[in-house]
């Protein structure tokens, strides 16, 4: 199983960014998936994460900004992020696992990130 991020890049304060998670050789539609960040110096940190059914979770710190989204026929997961701030900067993660949840730990299947940047 393979999941590679892309989408990440330089944005401005107030920006917006999609992130994509595209996964390879997984029943995608049987598997929750979630995104993850690490801004620099911190601890990973959950961002949200989507059950196979397409119900979604938030971290408190990016509900009404983020919106967490997934295409079954095409196996990727999506992040759109808007209203980006500085505190957004981090290595954004996606994962999946069977039953999802809000700790990194817990999913089966981990990407290799992509780098988000929120310059002020």
């Amino acid at each position: 199983v393979q999941l590679v991020e892309s989408g990440g890049g330089l944005v401005q304060a107030g920006g917006s960014l999609r992130l994509s998670c595209a996964a390879s050789t997984l029943p995608f539609s049987n598997y929750a998936m979630g995104w993850f960040r690490q801004p620099p110096g911190k601890e990973r940190e959950f961002v949200a994460f989507t059950w196979s059914s397409g119900s979604t979770r938030y971290a408190d710190s990016v509900k009404g900004r983020f919106t967490i989204s997934r295409d079954n026929a095409k196996n990727t997961m999506y992040l759109q992020m808007n209203s980006l701030n500085p505190e957004d900067t981090a290595v954004y993660y996606c994962a999946a696992d069977r039953s999802g949840g809000s700790r990194w730990s817990g999913y089966e299947y981990q990407g290799q990130g992509t780098q988000v940047t929120v310059s002020s």
